[in-house]
């Protein structure tokens, strides 16, 4: 298929899936301007709450989301004895790569520092007792890291849920789902159950999604509204700051990676992944996109027991460009809201940060879903950020689209650093783009 047909669809399917948060967005625009100008409290108040309620079903999901997502992602592995030296290295080998990612992104973050363009148009209130609420729960944790430690740890995984503390939530859903990999068949009713609600969560964000219009509307007409246009000229630099940062990770991360972990030339894995490239970035959906992952992968050159194995573990578990938004996401925020970045804190963003782009799902808007998880590390909610957030989500389609064309290729590229490392790459067949088969016609 020719480049310029490529190009087509993804356009097309981008438009398809996405040209009513476009309307949105630009709509917000218009009405923001008028707000500014108008000053009409009754819909101002209305948007206000409009907005609030797609923040509100947002935080909603992240639980069952997060948890599903983990025990669905380890038990398809199987028992450890089966993981051997092939679950070995895509794990070490997504860790390298997503490493790397949130290691750019708070660089970036910090020598750019692109939230402090948005700090003038800031509740300066709201900003003291955020920097005031950030700094307890640090000097909370600072103080006695070993009850830190330990409360990491659930006493009570019902309590935990209720509460919404995600860190023990994840530990003890780790440890659920390795039991249930080394138990066998015998945990097919309890991973089916996890499946199902897996499912049904992923249709609940298909919906909130449907909400995303009027919410993206909402959420940048009450910004604009209040802070007119200069809203745009403050996110822009974190617009400027994500590029960089992708493209870093896509021009330079990925071909050192490959180089030194394999023989596989990066500019040839890169054209029989093209079509699945695209087609990520324009549905802002790695899960969507994963059978023509798996497709491009098998047809030109990746054996089939590799990536059947990889790439979906990949999709689920393996979101660097997510790692790397959130990063960038919340360092812009806590500069925006005047929080001191110690060292301490920058260290547990990032952590956060790999933690939570592993339990995201592979679906538009999830990279802000699951921020909360980062969010909830420093003491703080989406809630309290409400102003921070609408900045966020004046932009989240064009980041979205982004970091799901660096998810997808990252798995690619681990797929393919496996398969030259196990002899499951047929070289003659990468190699020669005249003898792909077309994937989509």
């Amino acid at each position: 298929m020719k480049f310029y047909m490529q190009v087509l669809i993804a356009l097309g399917l981008g438009l398809k899936r996405n040209w009513h948060i476009f309307a949105g967005l630009i709509l917000g625009v218009f009405v923001g301007i008028w707000l500014h100008e108008s000053q009409n409290h009754a819909v101002l108040m209305t948007l206000t709450f409009i907005g609030q309620v797609f923040i509100r079903l947002i935080q909603m999901i992240v639980i069952p989301l997060v948890i599903s997502a983990i025990v669905i992602g380890i038990t398809s592995v199987g028992d450890s004895k089966q993981i051997g030296k092939l679950g070995t290295k895509m794990i070490l080998y997504y860790g390298i790569i997503t490493a790397a990612a949130v290691s750019i992104g708070a660089i970036l973050a910090l020598v750019f520092q692109p939230g402090l363009g948005a700090a003038h148009l800031i509740n300066s209130d709201i900003a003291g007792d955020i920097q005031a609420h950030v700094a307890a729960t640090i000097e909370a944790q600072r103080g006695n890291l070993l009850n830190i430690i330990l409360g990491f740890i659930p006493k009570n995984p019902l309590a935990s849920i209720a509460s919404g503390d995600m860190v023990p939530i994840i530990v003890f859903a780790l440890m659920f789902s390795v039991a249930l990999a080394k138990v066998g068949e015998i945990n097919r009713p309890f991973v089916s159950f996890f499946e199902s609600i897996f499912a049904a969560t992923m249709k609940i964000t298909d919906w909130i999604m449907c909400f995303a219009a009027p919410g993206v509307f909402a959420l940048t007409a009450v910004a604009v509204s209040s802070f007119g246009l200069d809203i745009f000229a403050s996110i822009s630099k974190y617009l400027g700051v994500l590029a960089i940062g992708f493209a870093i990770q896509f021009f330079v991360v990925y071909p050192i990676f490959l180089k030194v972990f394999s023989k596989v030339p990066v500019l040839m894995l890169y054209a029989a992944m093209a079509e699945a490239m695209m087609v990520a970035f324009g549905t802002a959906s790695s899960s969507a996109t994963l059978p023509l992952t798996i497709a491009c992968c098998e047809k030109r050159g990746i054996s089939h027991k590799v990536s059947s194995f990889v790439l979906p573990l990949g999709a689920t578990l393996n979101m660097d460009g997510t790692a790397m938004l959130q990063v960038v996401a919340v360092i812009f925020l806590a500069q925006a809201y005047g929080v001191v970045l110690s060292p301490f804190l920058i260290v547990q963003i990032a952590l956060l940060a790999i933690v939570a782009s592993s339990t995201c799902a592979g679906i538009p808007g999830a990279g802000l879903i699951t921020i909360a998880l980062v969010l909830n590390g420093l003491g703080l909610s989406p809630e309290q950020l409400v102003a921070g957030f609408a900045f966020l989500f004046t932009i989240e389609r064009i980041t979205d689209m982004m970091r799901t064309l660096l998810n997808v290729t990252s798995d690619a590229v681990v797929a393919a650093a496996i398969a030259d490392n196990e002899n499951e790459i047929n070289y003659d067949l990468l190699n020669n783009p005249e003898e792909y088969g077309d994937i989509i016609s």
